[in-house]
């Protein structure tokens, strides 16, 4: 979702699902279901109609990455954890015992990271990345190549 919102900022105007959804290689359908997380807490606003599409309602500066992954619905961070297949075992027990402080520790680590990023830091990064690479990053076709 932060690479959409990113494109998003360097669009002059609204940009469709179907825009979106070809430039992240999905169904519209799924960036519209994405996106209305993001709408609910007034970060990105949609236009229906011809010339309509989404747009960014918020100031950047102000948007942090823990702010999105919120908006998300706070999808796990860790593609690891502890595991739940036997929970009688005595073994998987103790191992998850061991490991859960752990994992809750490196999320609150992650979290606290995220709430300290912000989109308009992540734009300036690739404002300056873009100021030094040959072919312009058109979003319809950049990721299809």
């Amino acid at each position: 979702m932060l690479h959409v919102l990113l494109h998003m900022a360097e669009q002059e105007g609204p940009t469709t699902s179907e825009v979106l959804a070809k430039a992240m290689q999905t169904n519209p359908v799924v960036i519209r279901r994405i996106m209305s997380g993001l709408r609910e807490r007034g970060y990105v606003r949609s236009e229906k109609g011809h010339g309509g599409g989404w747009t960014l309602a918020c100031d950047l500066s102000r948007l942090t990455l823990r702010d999105v992954h919120e908006a998300l619905g706070e999808p796990a961070l860790l593609a690891i954890g502890n595991r739940t297949e036997a929970p009688s075992c005595l073994v998987e027990q103790a191992v998850n015992a061991a490991l859960g402080r752990a994992f809750e520790d490196a999320e609150a680590m992650l979290l606290e990271r995220f709430a300290s990023v912000t989109l308009a830091q992540l734009r300036a990064d690739l404002r300056a990345r873009l100021a030094t690479h040959r072919h312009p990053c058109d979003l319809e076709t950049v990721h299809g190549a």
